[in-house]
């Protein structure tokens, strides 16, 4: 396979949310007190609901940026790329990276949704979520048909909304959300509890799919101090191996045989050692009773999860250990850790060091993540429209240079003033 032919899908990217979010799917009676930005003397805007800071805007959102200016601190839209939180120059940087589809999970509401959700008055901030899913599904997913997954978040901390809410999502053509990939760590109760129960049986009755996105495990870190940032960096992606024994181990699966579990920006080397390791455990360890419904931890990861990567030129070696129809691949834009604008060539290195097929390479770029996400890839272009090399013939003029902040800065500020 070359690689003006190869189709990508991308099952986790960041959209950084536009302040005007909220004016045209926040109800006219509660608009008044829907989340704001607010920006502040040092130039970082922040998002502001119910009285309190419930995130930023631009927190890692740091493509094409020098990386001498790379940091972990938030930033205002103004230094930002526009493709960061435009959907239109989005659409034509996927363009440029020869990206069909992308999934987009959420900034200030967090990963999983919490930061929105655990503002206090859980009346108005179940209104804020589902505006917040609206914006997210009818507007930045809408815009652009077929080049985007829909992502919804929930109100997590009422459990009847949050059914009601899947419900509702799924019934706008929504097949996936986001949720803690280890709730007890962000104050839920976990899944060892029957509390998670009524959720599960509405996300298999409506089949949409959970993403469980780095991030909600790294409260059961206990970091050293003077821990750098490298140290939590390095070992976020292992916490995924967390939430899958937690899923695994506690009869979930027992009880929601069909539930779908993405472990997004989790990687997939750790994947071999656990399986491994939870296979000899069930029948060297047989005195414990764990029972995956028949099936050993092998079986039941290609059946019910996808593990999701970035880059991971080693454990693509031992695809076929873990399930090539359980792999699937992310671009991460606008992040740190993304492979865009070259996301092509780095992926194609890789997959192909690891001597893998032309039909497992189809099945890792886009196969696996549309028939998981219910997500028809050429319902609004035709094949040959959707590979790499017809994408990035859209888009020659994409400038894709190293560019300073205090350079968007400019163009920012020119712009709004032009206006």
């Amino acid at each position: 396979m070359d690689i003006d032919g190869m189709i990508l899908v991308s099952i986790d990217d960041h959209v950084i949310e536009p302040p005007d979010l909220f004016e045209r799917h926040m109800p006219e009676s509660r608009r008044a007190e829907a989340p704001r930005v607010v920006h502040r003397e040092d130039g970082v805007d922040r998002w502001v609901f119910q009285g309190l800071d419930v995130g930023p805007t631009g927190l890692g959102a740091v493509a094409t940026w020098p990386k001498h200016e790379w940091s972990m601190d938030p930033v205002g839209f103004a230094e930002m790329r526009p493709g960061s939180y435009d959907i239109h120059e989005r659409v034509r940087d996927m363009n440029v990276n020869g990206l069909l589809a992308s999934m987009c999970f959420p900034t200030f509401a967090g990963f999983a949704g919490t930061w929105l959700a655990q503002a206090p008055d859980r009346e108005l901030t179940n209104v804020a979520i589902s505006a917040y899913n609206d914006w997210h599904i009818d507007e930045w997913c809408g815009s652009y048909p077929g080049r985007f997954l829909p992502l919804a978040i929930g109100p997590l901390w009422d459990r009847d909304a949050l059914v009601a809410e899947i419900r509702r999502v799924a019934a706008k053509g929504c097949r996936a959300i986001t949720l803690p990939e280890t709730p007890y760590g962000v104050g839920l109760p976990s899944f060892y509890t029957d509390e998670w129960d009524p959720v599960f049986k509405a996300l298999c009755d409506e089949d949409v799919a959970v993403c469980m996105h780095i991030g909600g495990a790294f409260n059961l870190l206990q970091r050293p101090e003077g821990a750098p940032h490298d140290q939590l960096i390095i070992m976020s992606p292992q916490l995924s191996a967390v939430a899958t024994t937690d899923l695994m181990v506690s009869g979930t699966f027992n009880r929601f045989p069909d539930l779908r579990v993405a472990l997004s920006e989790g990687g997939i080397g750790w994947i071999p050692f656990m399986l491994d390791r939870v296979d000899r455990h069930i029948v060297n360890q047989s005195w414990t009773g764990l029972d995956l419904g028949g099936l050993t931890a092998t079986e039941l990861f290609r059946k019910n999860f996808l593990g999701c990567f970035i880059t991971d030129p080693s454990a693509l070696h031992l695809a076929e250990r873990i399930g090539i129809e359980a792999l699937a691949w992310e671009c991460d834009y606008p992040h740190s850790d993304s492979t865009w604008p070259r996301s092509p060539e780095l992926l194609m290195q890789e997959l192909q060091a690891a001597h893998l097929s032309d039909e497992a390479i189809a099945a890792i770029t886009w196969e696996n993540a549309c028939r998981f996400f219910r997500f028809d890839p050429f319902a609004h272009r035709s094949r040959d429209e959707a590979t790499v090399g017809a994408l990035r013939a859209l888009a020659p003029d994409v400038d894709t240079s190293e560019t300073p902040k205090a350079v968007y800065r400019a163009r920012y500020e020119a712009r709004h003033a032009a206006a």
